[in-house]
């Protein structure tokens, strides 16, 4: 198969992958505050987040996850790249980020059995790191052995841990 429709399928699935991770947390996070509501509602919405979060897990973001780093370690190795450091960087933060994906999944797993662990706002939190493993992920590819991608991640963090602050500052603003 050409090269080119390798990163084409490669890229379609790292998309998928992200859509997936990111609308699995938020789906956690409106399971979540479904615990707060009067039983009967709170049973109604539980099932439905439960039906649409096993759909999402097993049939978008699972496979995509799959399929992702199935593509991307057929480039590595047709592009013969296992020695390049910005590769080498790449695939420890996409390890990182299957990290992230299987801690996902074990909130998936204790979700399933209406098991709330983790707080909406912790939620709010956790989604953050898939953004952050993107914008990460994507310096790194596109300015490859530049420092550049160090600034701009960098960058990106402080602005997450700005935008940290200010949702802790705005919850006890609003809760009061």
């Amino acid at each position: 198969m050409d090269f080119q429709y390798i990163k084409a399928l490669h890229l379609i699935f790292v998309v998928s992958w992200f859509a997936g991770l990111f609308y699995i947390v938020r789906l956690f996070i409106y399971h979540t505050e479904a615990e707060n509501k009067p039983q009967v509602e709170k049973e109604v919405l539980q099932q439905q987040f439960i039906i649409m979060e096993k759909r999402l897990w097993a049939i978008i973001t699972w496979p995509a996850a799959i399929l992702t780093t199935v593509f991307g370690y057929y480039m590595v190795y047709l592009l013969d790249l296992w020695e390049s450091g910005w590769m080498m960087v790449k695939l420890g933060l996409t390890t990182g980020l299957w990290g992230y994906h299987i801690m996902n999944h074990i909130l998936f797993k204790r979700l399933q059995r209406n098991e709330v662990s983790w707080t909406s706002t912790q939620l709010r939190l956790w989604n953050e790191l898939a953004a952050m493993f993107l914008v990460t992920i994507i310096f790194v590819v596109v300015l490859k052995n530049s420092l550049d991608w160090i600034y701009g991640t960098m960058g990106f963090f402080a602005l997450g841990i700005t935008l940290m602050i200010a949702i802790r500052i705005y919850k006890r603003f609003r809760e009061r």
